[in-house]
């Protein structure tokens, strides 16, 4: 048969949402937009608890942009039909034998399930009534599945809504979460490690659109530093409509802290810098927050105590998604987005340069706050912010 050109979109954090509810769906379905926007024929349209984007593709086609738009719990290519029971059966069992013998083939004894959803009261048979009469088109048809309601491995559905009922094979997951942007504009700090790309993520996830600061060491790190966060932004680019990295200049401000404060602070005096001009980037852009991909006790620098003197910089509020994650959990989900192998790529951070031998544990204010006297933290800090490079990225760069 024909593949399905409607995808039928599933949401689920925002459908617990009160008054404000439309601002969420406005903004999810801009997303959805967004991430559809070269798609010929493009038509989103809303339904209670659901949309439904149509378009002169293929469904599995958009399935695999739309699963990337935070706010999406999951999304099934369907094929609408009306009312009637029999056509409703009949379509069914044609889309069953369809998916079976293009994702099962040669299979025996393949768990399977029927659920129907009848959101539309009118519709004259219970859903009960309607999976049973469905099974026993499909099961004699088909010749190899095996009813399991609880462990299926293939499930037949059908939604019956109020604008007309439609039948699905899969279901696709989404994200979660979130539309990004509702909650205002963040700015990470992406150093290029495995961290801080998973902690831009999670924020993404929970509406914030993700601006991304990273600190250039040139001459001390070479060009491919640069050009590996350039490919750690593109990549997660995908998850967000717009995409904005900038790269300042470091290397003037970690030479005065080399030369001129106690060794064993240096880290710590660095991320206090990148607060400070993080802080400005922001101010100029209407930026909310700070963004960082810390975790308690993973380096040195991220004990509580050095982690409360690095936050006493920044005028903004520093959001720590990955706070009480351990490694192997910010792996994982490293692995899932994408951005693990580019993180793991050869290409030096700025926070090796110039690295102590013997980093500060448990880090005084009071000490970090004598020690940047003698630099001018003024006149650096708006070095450095004059001299950011701003990239506009786009998934496809």
């Amino acid at each position: 048969m024909e593949s399905p050109r409607a995808l039928l979109i599933r949401y689920a954090e925002i459908g617990l949402k009160g008054g404000n509810r439309p601002m969420f769906e406005r903004a999810l379905r801009e997303n959805i937009k967004s991430a559809l926007k070269a798609v010929p024929g493009l038509k989103i349209d809303n339904m209670r608890g659901r949309m439904l984007v149509r378009a002169d593709i293929p469904a599995e086609l958009l399935a695999d942009r739309v699963s990337r738009v935070f706010g999406v719990a999951s999304c099934s290519p369907a094929v609408r039909c009306g009312f009637d029971p029999t056509e409703i059966v009949a379509l069914a069992t044609e889309m069953a034998l369809a998916t079976l013998q293009s994702d099962f083939a040669g299979q025996s004894e393949i768990p399977f399930r029927v659920r129907v959803n009848r959101a539309e009261k009118r519709f004259p048979m219970r859903s009960l009534d309607l999976e049973k009469v469905i099974a026993e088109s499909v099961l004699p048809a088909a010749g190899n599945l095996k009813v399991n309601l609880k462990h299926a491995d293939f499930s037949i559905e059908v939604d019956i809504r109020q604008e007309g009922s439609w039948v699905f094979c899969q279901r696709i997951p989404g994200p979660g979460g979130l539309p990004v942007g509702t909650m205002g504009r963040g700015f990470c700090l992406l150093s290029g490690g495995i961290d801080s790309p998973v902690a831009a993520w999670e924020a993404m996830k929970r509406g914030i659109r993700v601006e991304f600061v990273s600190f250039y060491s040139f001459p001390h790190v070479g060009p491919q530093t640069r050009e590996k966060i350039i490919r750690i932004a593109t990549e997660l680019a995908k998850w967000q409509p717009t995409t904005v990295l900038h790269i300042a200049p470091f290397a003037p401000y970690q030479e005065a802290i080399r030369r001129l404060c106690p060794e064993a602070y240096r880290t710590v005096l660095y991320r206090r810098a990148m607060q400070r001009i993080a802080g400005r980037i922001a101010g100029r852009r209407k930026g909310k927050a700070i963004i960082t991909g810390e975790s308690v006790g993973q380096v040195a620098s991220q004990t509580l105590e050095n982690m409360a003197v690095i936050q006493e910089a920044s005028r903004l509020p520093v959001l720590r998604p990955l706070v009480t994650h351990d490694k192997q959990e910010t792996i994982t989900k490293a692995r899932r987005i994408g951005t693990y192998d580019l993180s793991n790529l050869p290409a030096p951070d700025c926070c090796t340069v110039f690295q102590p031998e013997s980093p500060i544990i448990y880090g005084k204010l009071a000490d970090a706050l004598e020690a940047e006297k003698a630099i001018d933290l003024d006149v650096l800090t708006y070095d450095a912010f004059k001299g950011v490079e701003r990239i506009h990225i786009s998934e496809e760069s």
